[in-house]
């Protein structure tokens, strides 16, 4: 397929000497396999920011990440990413599949990383799936002279790094002594200034690990917080669970319809989250924090169910880590608000790259870190501390891996369905072995849960009327 007309006249005009590098994608997502071959290329990219001036294009290579507060500062402009709606109609006009990589292909201002000029071949995404274009460096710089030339980005390799030997704890206090200029006080819960737990969360972690507890020390309570019942009773009652009959109480909720572990781990999911603050900003595009929970928990109920019944983890703590799998945003926007505000606007800009790169970029921890220590230290148990550290390590090993596998394919599975944000990733055969999955079963489960979606976000929306 040739490359877009416009590509093709620039090229032309220009007397640039160059040849198409046909991509031939490996599987049936060619969406996938082209944003992963742009990294491993390392081919150069482009995006879209725009503000109330108007669009300005920039370039660099797909294995860097876009450092958006350069490009503010050179250009004395407040721009983000274009929404995905201006950014489809953008392609759509220009008949593009994606931005090519080409200054001022569409007649914009446009800004080069220094980055790439120090290579002597390029590979450049050209506005198709189909092909790369492969110019010698100093043909493309034949057509940067109405280009700005400057350092905006930095390498994602380092930010991306296996970091599950680090000492958390050390690592989370210097980000904060860095924040603050504060001296950090002993107990991580004194230093991140966190709002105590709830009596009712209290109470919870304390049953969680009680083995002695039945359905009626939950009961009592989940019947002693008002709003926890509710949102309980109207979980059970959704279309989702399709219960015969009306729910009556909270231990007909428990008995009939959800379990003790599901209510035990929802009330404690549900406890935790009111802790904190939602976030008032998100990424573009991104659901919110209750939405994107719900999903999550929603996948991983499937995936269990389909593995093999004498191979299964615990379902309550594969579905409570779920559950939780996002709550280091959470601690995020409520202990850092400038760097999570600036995280947005960095995570818009860069969709090719996980929100933990970019946080490591900001403040060089992870929320998968806090999120984890903290939960350590509200005594919460082994598996989903480790869920919530690794979830982003499909090869880590560890006592309780199959924890974070899940979290971790769940999240790869609703990626695919423009849940979530980062890029989009093959997901290993490997992996799907090592948890006795068939890849058929586990995409017929996330599909089961996007049909759903109407329902779940009805269960979403009760568990947080704010709207957030």
């Amino acid at each position: 397929m040739p490359v877009p007309t416009s590509v093709e006249t620039l090229l032309s005009s220009q007397n640039i000497n160059y040849d198409l590098a046909a991509t031939t994608p490996e599987g049936n997502d060619t969406v996938i396999w082209y944003q992963q071959h742009l990294r491993q290329q390392g081919a150069a990219r482009s995006i879209l920011l725009q503000d109330e001036i108007g669009r300005v294009q920039v370039v660099l290579g797909a294995d860097r990440l876009l450092d958006l507060t350069a490009v503010n500062r050179h250009l004395s402009r407040e721009l983000r990413a274009a929404e995905p709606d201006a950014l489809k109609q953008f392609c759509e006009a220009n008949q593009f599949q994606s931005v090519p990589a080409l200054p001022q292909v569409a007649g914009l201002l446009t800004l080069v990383d220094q980055q790439l000029l120090k290579r002597d071949s390029l590979l450049l995404d050209s506005g198709d799936d189909g092909q790369l274009i492969r110019v010698h460096s100093n043909e493309f710089q034949q057509i940067l002279k109405d280009a700005i030339v400057c350092e905006l980005s930095v390498a994602l390799a380092p930010l991306e790094t296996d970091d599950s030997g680090a000492d958390d704890g050390a690592q989370i206090e210097v980000a904060i002594r860095n924040f603050t200029q504060l001296r950090v006080r002993q107990r991580l819960e004194e230093t991140l200034e966190l709002p105590p737990l709830s009596d009712t969360a209290q109470r919870i972690i304390k049953l969680r690990v009680d083995p002695n507890a039945d359905i009626s020390d939950l009961a009592q309570i989940v019947e002693t917080d008002p709003s926890l019942a509710a949102q309980v009773v109207s979980w059970a009652a959704s279309p989702y669970y399709s219960a015969p009959g009306k729910i009556k109480s909270i231990h007909d909720a428990i008995v009939r319809v959800l379990g003790f572990d599901m209510v035990l781990n929802l009330a404690l999911g549900l406890a935790l989250g009111k802790t904190l603050h939602l976030p008032k900003d998100s990424p573009n595009g991104e659901l919110p924090y209750w939405q994107q929970a719900v999903y999550m928990a929603a996948t991983i109920e499937g995936l269990v169910t389909a593995i093999p019944r004498d191979a299964r983890p615990s379902f309550g703590m594969a579905y409570l880590t779920g559950l939780l799998h996002n709550f280091g945003a959470l601690i995020m926007a409520e202990v850092f608000p400038p760097y999570y505000r600036q995280f947005c606007l960095i995570s818009e800009a860069n969709p090719h790259v996980t929100p933990q790169a970019i946080e490591r970029h900001l403040l060089d921890i992870s929320r998968d870190q806090i999120a984890s220590q903290l939960m350590d230290l509200w005594g919460m148990p082994e598996e989903v501390v480790v869920g919530l550290r690794q979830q982003n390590n499909p090869n880590y090993q560890g006592e309780y891996a199959v924890y974070a596998k899940l979290v971790y394919l769940a999240r790869m599975l609703l990626r695919q369905h423009n849940i979530g944000t980062g890029p989009c990733e093959a997901i290993p055969e490997a992996l799907f072995a090592e948890l006795q999955l068939t890849r058929d079963k586990a995409e017929a489960t996330v599909a089961n849960v996007i049909e759903s979606s109407d329902d779940l976000e009805h269960i979403a929306s009760a568990l947080n009327p704010s709207g957030n």
